[in-house]
């Protein structure tokens, strides 16, 4: 990006801003530093009793820490990647983010739509994401080179401030389950509510694929369907796994 002085001319090129670069902070801060205080005392633990034991609980700690920061910062650029391709944009949609956060999904959904619009919206919450707010959203997507086709809005997910049949695709990573149990119903019904007929749903979480996969159906979605996002996504096993439910709008 080119500075000018107030006459209009160049500015000098040591004076020239530094080009934006993307960043996407961490998700879930909070939860990531729990293991690594476990670990810390495990160590602590291990010294002190001069046994090998702990080592063994410090080694799973450390695996599933290291697979939630890898998730936070490489893992989900890859998977969503990944699903965008299998969209299938043609470049002129209007797809919605719900919870989009610094807009990782956001902004890789954007180099999608040259011709279309990315809407993201959340409540900006930094114990969701590191540094999240809607200016650094808008910076990502400044840096990406995809501001002119990325808006952003302070909305409710479950309250959603757009018009019914807005949207050709509505996708979502790992926000829902931040909403009260007893409003995710409401979310979902606002997320097909916008949505128009013919499009398609793309709702990834840690909690309630089951009970979103029930509610799409009770909606009269077509092609609901659940599936796993593997280990580049959040995942420890069996305990903890992200699970993708997506569908599709009757045309009718």
């Amino acid at each position: 990006m080119r500075t000018h002085s107030r006459e209009g001319a160049p500015a000098p090129r040591d004076r020239q801003a530094k080009p934006l670069k993307e960043s996407y902070g961490l998700d879930a801060p909070r939860l990531l530093a729990v293991p690594a205080v476990l670990v810390a005392a495990g160590a602590a633990q291990a010294i002190l009793a001069r046994s090998v034991w702990p080592v063994a609980g410090i080694v799973a700690l450390a695996a599933l820490a290291g697979l939630g920061l890898h998730a936070s910062v490489r893992g989900k650029f890859a998977v969503w990647a990944r699903l965008v391709d299998e969209m299938h944009l043609t470049g002129d949609e209007h797809l919605l983010d719900l919870g989009c956060g610094r807009g990782a999904v956001l902004v890789t959904a954007a180099r999608k739509l040259p011709r279309g619009r990315a809407v993201g919206v959340d409540l900006w919450h930094g114990a969701d994401q590191s540094g999240n707010a809607a200016a650094a959203t808008l910076l990502n997507a400044a840096a990406a080179g995809v501001a002119e086709r990325v808006e952003v809005h302070t909305a409710d997910m479950a309250e959603l401030p757009f018009a019914d049949a807005s949207f050709d695709v509505v996708v979502s990573n790992v926000a829902v389950h931040n909403v009260r149990l007893v409003r995710r119903d409401r979310v979902v019904d606002e997320a097909v509510r916008v949505l128009r007929p013919g499009g398609h749903l793309f709702i990834a979480d840690l909690q309630g694929s089951k009970r979103c996969s029930r509610r799409l159906r009770l909606l009269s979605m077509l092609d609901v369907r659940r599936r796993s996002l593997g280990w580049r996504m959040w995942w420890s096993g069996p305990w903890l796994r992200t699970m993708l439910v997506t569908a599709t709008k009757p045309s009718a």
